[in-house]
């Protein structure tokens, strides 16, 4: 990506391109001599900070973090939507908690580029502000001309982006911006970006077929993640909103504010690439078929309330197999699931087909079976992590990939 040019003074002073992404850094990850980023795990969060440090690799580069744990109770990181190794995985299924004053060495190379996040493991009070985002930046940068990081989480009864109420983000005009989306609140979240044309490009950090989000409205479940192309079309020093949904109707969550569009004496503006036609990003590489012939169908209860990981898989399957799994809600609310280690395609109601795009975490809609696919190509015992919205309830499962 090409890094965003300065500023006039004045656009400056209304919210500099910076201006979200500032409260996320918390200062960079600390590197010591051997190439580990330490990553304090602390009551105040990762580094002090909530969210924690945005930590940046190309894929097909070694991720490396020693995450040290200064909290009073054992912990481990969960890499939210990264197909790790399965003892990278940061579960009880595949690693001890890390206990208070040790450390541990995370290492791995992500398969896939693409917005993820890391967080708690499993969620406590004690780790609730425990998380932060993961970016796996593409070995061929795509043609924006900045991204933009929007963690949406949730402090006092309100919806903050990178831990700030309301933030400006400042944006050129005529310049085209790469919007990373992630919920990270305990809620669905539909916002809408008013007077630009938002552009889906990736959901859960896999590349989509690019699509219009009709009326710029955009849906995350609890742990989605969207990847949204806007071109910043609209006249210099004016300001955009984007709304999130309530009770009680639209509300600010954050504001588009355009620079005056005056170069300053001495700097040079490249003309942007607002207009240019939106292509997809580069592939990752997720099975292209699956054979549904041979599938192992399996049924899910995800409303079982037990927080605990039962002794037994739900499940034990083949490297290589295709699974179809009938998720069956039965609860009055809406149910989300988040599956580790794989992805998965959300199969259609008629059975002629899969939605064009990849999840890892699923909204299961009240009283419906919502039914998804994948290749159970990650050997390891992964978690089917569920959570009900709008209350304290969750319920877990498990598979073995042989």
């Amino acid at each position: 990506m090409r890094p965003l040019n300065p500023l006039t003074r004045r656009a400056f002073l209304a919210g500099t391109a910076l201006a979200a992404t500032m409260p996320l850094a918390g200062g960079p990850a600390r590197s010591q001599n051997d190439g580990f980023r330490v990553l304090r795990a602390t009551d105040k969060g990762y580094d002090g900070a909530v969210p924690g440090p945005v930590l940046y690799v190309r894929r097909g580069e070694e991720l490396k973090v020693r995450l040290v744990n200064a909290l009073s109770t054992g912990t481990a990181v969960h890499w939210h939507g990264v197909r790790v190794p399965n003892a990278m995985d940061g579960t009880p299924l595949a690693q001890a908690p890390i206990a208070p004053g040790a450390s541990f060495n995370y290492r791995f190379m992500p398969p896939d580029a693409g917005t993820f996040w890391y967080r708690a493991s499993m969620r406590t009070p004690q780790t609730r502000g425990l998380y932060g985002l993961l970016i796996v930046q593409e070995a061929v940068p795509p043609r924006f001309d900045e991204s933009i990081v929007m963690l949406i989480d949730r402090a006092e009864d309100k919806l903050r982006v990178n831990g700030a109420t309301a933030p400006d983000i400042g944006v050129w005009p005529h310049h085209r911006y790469r919007l990373r989306l992630v919920n990270a609140a305990d809620e669905v979240v539909v916002l809408r970006i008013d007077s630009h044309v938002a552009t889906v490009i990736a959901i859960d950090g896999q590349p989509a077929e690019p699509f219009v989000a009709r009326g710029g409205r955009i849906t995350l479940a609890p742990g989605n993640r969207a990847d949204v192309v806007i071109d910043a079309t609209m006249k210099p020093s004016s300001a955009a909103p984007i709304l999130v949904q309530t009770d009680a109707g639209e509300a600010p969550l954050a504001r588009l504010v355009y620079g005056d569009g005056v170069v300053p004496p001495g700097a040079t503006m490249p003309p942007g690439y607002a207009g240019e036609p939106i292509k997809p990003v580069e592939p990752n590489p997720l099975p292209e078929k699956m054979d549904f012939r041979g599938a192992l169908r399996v049924e899910l209860n995800p409303n079982t309330d037990d927080a605990g990981v039962p002794p037994k898989p739900l499940f034990a399957v083949k490297r290589g197999r295709t699974v179809q799994l009938a998720i069956k809600n039965s609860a009055e609310h809406v149910t989300v699931l988040h599956i580790h280690g794989h992805h998965v395609r959300l199969l259609d109601n008629l059975d002629d087909g899969w939605k064009p795009f990849w999840l890892d975490t699923i909204a299961c809609v009240p009283r419906q079976t919502t039914r998804v696919a994948f290749v159970a190509d990650n050997p390891g015992k992964w978690l089917l992590h569920a959570r009900s919205i709008g209350r304290d309830a969750q319920s877990i499962a498990w598979f073995d990939v042989t």
